[in-house]
């Protein structure tokens, strides 16, 4: 099939393409195209206008302010997989275990965070690492914790006048450790379950998220403080119970690969 008919902009600077969005309702932002493609060719998608944003300068950088991160909402995976800046951080780490290289030269963290797929890795990353989402619309710029930008599948706090500028991502301390495993019937594909979790004792922070569900990533904020503050390994029984409490929908098949991912994303942390 061949997607329906649009019209298609491409804005000179990201106040034009708020500008471009807010007098076209149902218009839809155009970075990576990795998701929006093949929806608009299945005609599951059917704007009236494509804003192009892919070539916005003020989205593709990536600036280090000395406390953290700021990147750009159309930076690509592959870019944060090889910034210098970033080799060997979490971000780099996750970006690098994206679906498959020719996907990760064109998607883009926005777009995954705005797209919001239970199973994308930037929802469930993010939110560990105790991200912020920063949003520009007509109104001006407003942030959203990364733990709370998605609501449900498919659905995020992004209004449709709004733009995904750019991530904040506060840099782990020295102490910070970090795990992230996530389990793919086919590498390159979604994940079936997946699992990210930080241990900062210098920032006071213990985060671990569950992902992969049949909506927004969960915490397990029981289980990260006893992580904490045991600093060793929990059972598979204490991660089962964590898991059933956070997400009791799951099936057998889908709760033992859960706890799986769980507790490999765990023992990264003392490995």
């Amino acid at each position: 099939m061949k997607a329906a008919a649009f019209d298609y902009v491409r804005p000179r600077d990201l106040a034009e393409a708020v500008s471009a969005l807010r007098g076209a309702p149902g218009a839809k932002l155009l970075a990576g195209g990795q998701s929006l493609g093949p929806m608009l060719n299945l005609r599951l998608a059917r704007p009236r206008l494509l804003v192009d944003i892919a070539r916005l300068e003020a989205l593709r950088r990536i600036d280090d302010d000395g406390a953290g991160w700021r990147i750009g909402g159309a930076v690509t995976h592959a870019q944060i997989e090889d910034a210098p800046a970033l080799r060997g951080s979490p971000l780099a780490v996750v970006a690098a275990g994206i679906a498959y290289r020719a996907v990760r030269n064109r998607g883009t963290i926005g777009g995954s965070l705005a797209h919001a797929d239970p199973a994308a890795d930037w929802p469930l990353a993010l939110a560990a690492l105790d991200a912020t989402v920063l949003l520009r619309g007509p109104g001006g710029e407003r942030r959203v914790p990364a733990d709370g930008f998605m609501q449900a599948a498919f659905t995020t706090a992004l209004a449709e006048d709004e733009i995904v500028a750019a991530v904040l991502v506060p840099k782990p301390s020295s102490a910070a450790r970090f795990g992230y495993f996530k389990f793919c019937r086919k590498t390159g594909e979604f994940p079936e379950a997946s699992a990210a979790v930080l241990l900062d004792p210098e920032r006071r922070l213990a985060r671990l998220f569950v992902g992969a569900l049949a909506g927004a990533p969960q915490p397990l904020a029981g289980l990260a403080h006893a992580l904490a503050e045991t600093g060793a390994a929990p059972t598979q029984e204490t991660i089962a119970a964590a898991l059933a409490a956070a997400a009791p929908q799951l099936d057998t098949v889908d709760r033992r690969m859960h706890i799986g991912v769980l507790t490999r994303a765990v023992r990264q942390l003392f490995a």
